[in-house]
């Protein structure tokens, strides 16, 4: 972690791991930081390259208490879930998936993608959904990349994909008070970062960019200090994430793909996995162990 300047809370590094053989940078949950408004889990997946004949090729998996979006900067991702969505996202879409009491997805790399030299590059994001809608009926929305509301900057682009923000309201079915915005800015433009949403955070995509005059690396994440108002100036041209919204109230146990206001809870989930109580994802047979199994 690095000591912060004025305006930010502070700057959180990425710890680097695999998923489903893909590298990624993981900034939410930290020691220092669980949560940043709704989002409790940020991992950057890539840029990976994937030769011909390879592919991503995570399992079938539950989850529960969170909502899910999948945003990519590259390359393509099909979705299958155990309603029988099976959709596959590109660059610009939103993939928004709401766990509620549970739901079972595998994501894979379509079949097409596979016969040739592909790179993915992308965020998979969790929000803990609040507690009245923890247990929400499981949903699944896909938003095209032409839904996405967008806004012209000054030397730089925008785009709103959940939540409220810059005058902007996403299309996304979000439970709570939420900003999630894709920026891109050219060398030398800068954007201010208004105090919209009690809690915010700039993730760092790519580009030479400072936050309140301090460096933000890519894969870093500058939690902002409450009511601050710094700017975000791009050195070369930059790509960043600025996210954040409401608290989450209470407390959230996290444990495997399973996110509860109890443990209790969470401990079902583990039972109804093993026993195969969650439906199972038409068209995918096959099923992620839990840690341990």
């Amino acid at each position: 972690m690095t000591a912060p300047a004025d305006g930010i809370a502070l700057v959180l590094e990425p710890k680097a791991g695999l998923v489903g053989g893909l590298p990624v940078k993981r900034s939410l949950p930290a020691l220092a930081r669980r949560s940043v408004g709704p989002f409790v889990f940020i991992d950057e997946m890539g840029p990976a390259p994937l030769p011909a004949g390879r592919g991503i090729d995570v399992k079938p998996h539950p989850h529960i208490g969170l909502a899910t979006l999948t945003w990519l900067i590259a390359g393509r991702i099909r979705h299958r879930d155990s309603l029988g969505f099976d959709q596959v996202i590109r660059p610009g879409d939103v993939n928004w998936m709401t766990a509620g009491r549970g739901i079972v997805h595998s994501e894979r790399s379509p079949d097409d993608d596979r016969a040739a030299d592909t790179v993915l590059h992308g965020l998979q994001i969790w929000m803990a959904l609040p507690e009245a809608h923890e247990d929400a009926p499981p949903a699944f929305q896909h938003v095209p990349a032409d839904a996405v509301p967008g806004l012209d900057l000054p030397g730089g682009r925008l785009s709103l994909v959940a939540g409220r923000g810059w005058g902007l309201a996403s299309p996304v079915a979000v439970f709570s008070p939420t900003l999630y915005a894709d920026v891109t800015l050219d060398a030398g433009a800068e954007l201010t970062l208004p105090a919209e949403h009690d809690e915010r955070a700039v993730y760092a995509l790519t580009g030479d960019l400072s936050v309140a005059g301090q460096d933000l690396p890519p894969g870093h994440m500058a939690v902002l200090a409450p009511g601050a108002e710094p700017v975000a100036r791009a050195r070369t041209p930059s790509r960043f994430m600025v996210l954040g919204g409401a608290p989450v109230e209470g407390r959230r146990h996290m444990w495997w793909n399973f996110v509860a206001t109890s443990r209790d809870r969470i401990e079902r989930a583990k039972d109804d996995w093993r026993a195969g109580r969650f439906d199972p994802v038409l068209g995918d047979g096959e099923r992620e162990p839990m840690p341990g199994e």
